[in-house]
């Protein structure tokens, strides 16, 4: 079996549905993401959300439907799509006992790549951990866990990375660092499906966004083109005063060093 030629999507869904028992969870989902984009999917708790991704990276089967991901079908190319593909869930899949540098190359050697540890030193400088290398990953604070985690999910270069909620539990500065690497990523022309309840976070991001409600995608476009569908707003003066993030980040610096 050969991948499709590279096409200008690299998500494509079409009448998806699941169900779990009698709770019907998508309806129909129908869904395209540019390659290269990043596309927030934006959803209240229950939504569907998870399950969607799950999906896609293969971890759960539809009951009707088609989803394709870069050219590969998700149920009859599953194998490819994995190779094809990286998952960050909602917490840090990283392993505490380990070292920072022993988890990445931990992850480099299951994919059976060539010198781990090089791999491993790239993506600790890359992500500011450099000199958190050695230590465990139990003692990294919540946002290096997050940068952890996210290098890991990048090793072999995927071009397709779903992020499921990333920035869940961190503080304005760790979720401000995420917020930079992810758009390092598109910039680089990976392709992100990004799902989050953060909508400064869809702003601040997304190239498209979908909007996901009682399983089915209501609505989806560029931020410019969604917010055309509510009347012309009306000019009227008034004083902004900075948000406490802006207060807070510019109290602390984004200095880019590492937590202790």
């Amino acid at each position: 079996m050969t991948a499709a030629a590279p096409a200008a999507l690299a998500i494509q869904v079409d009448g998806l549905t699941k169900s779990f028992g009698e709770l019907a969870v998508l309806r129909g989902v129908d869904l395209s993401v540019r390659a290269g984009s990043i596309c927030a999917l934006l959803g209240s708790n229950g939504a569907g959300k998870t399950t969607l991704v799950r999906i896609l990276a293969t971890l759960l089967r539809a009951d009707s439907g088609s989803a394709m991901v870069h050219g590969w079908d998700v149920q009859a190319g599953a194998a490819d799509v994995r190779r094809a593909i990286s998952l960050t869930g909602q917490f840090a899949a990283v392993d505490e006992v380990l070292t920072g540098r022993e988890n990445l190359v931990l992850v480099a050697r299951l994919r059976h790549l060539k010198q781990p540890g090089v791999i491993a030193d790239q993506l600790l400088a890359r992500f500011a951990l450099t000199d958190a290398g050695g230590r465990r990953a139990g003692t990294y604070s919540g946002g290096m866990r997050r940068r952890l985690d996210i290098a890991m999910s990048l090793i072999g270069d995927p071009p397709v990375v779903f992020l499921d909620e990333p920035t869940t539990g961190l503080d304005p500065q760790a979720r401000a660092e995420v917020w930079q690497i992810v758009s390092e990523l598109a910039s680089g022309g990976t392709t992100v499906l990004l799902t989050t309840q953060y909508l400064e976070e869809a702003e601040r991001l997304a190239t498209q966004i979908a909007i996901l409600h009682e399983g089915r995608i209501i609505q989806q476009g560029t931020l410019a083109e969604l917010t055309q569908l509510l009347p012309a707003a009306t000019v009227e003066y008034v004083e902004k005063r900075p948000s406490l993030e802006d207060i807070f980040l510019a109290l602390v610096g984004n200095t880019g060093k590492e937590d202790r």
